[in-house]
């Protein structure tokens, strides 16, 4: 029995790669080293965003809480940050099972 399982299991994550890849190759172009680097940059703009806001916070605070503004500020930010992190995360899961197709380095 366990053995059904197994050959089960190993189709179904390679049919799910299969798929994964049918579906989502076509909608990104080819992936490169290079053609990475706006999303990495996106992502750590976010990144340098929400973390000056804060710094800001506790630069201008004599101690006093914060205000429910500069709470909804930095809760905002912290929401792009977090989505584009997932979305990264995504995107690495993608290439590390082979969704998307990488273009080889020139090195």
């Amino acid at each position: 029995m366990n053995q059904d399982i197994n050959r089960l299991l190993m189709e179904f994550e390679r049919r799910m790669r299969a798929i994964n890849h049918e579906v989502i190759n076509p909608q990104i172009s080819e992936l490169t080293v290079d053609g990475l680097r706006p999303v990495l940059c996106l992502v750590a703009n976010a990144r340098a965003r929400y973390l000056k806001s804060l710094f800001e916070l506790g630069a201008s605070e004599t101690g006093e809480r914060p205000t429910q503004a500069q709470f909804d500020e930095l809760r905002q930010l912290r929401i792009e940050f977090d989505e584009l992190v997932n979305a990264a995360k995504a995107l690495e899961t993608a290439i590390q099972r082979g969704y998307l197709d990488v273009q080889p380095s020139n090195r």
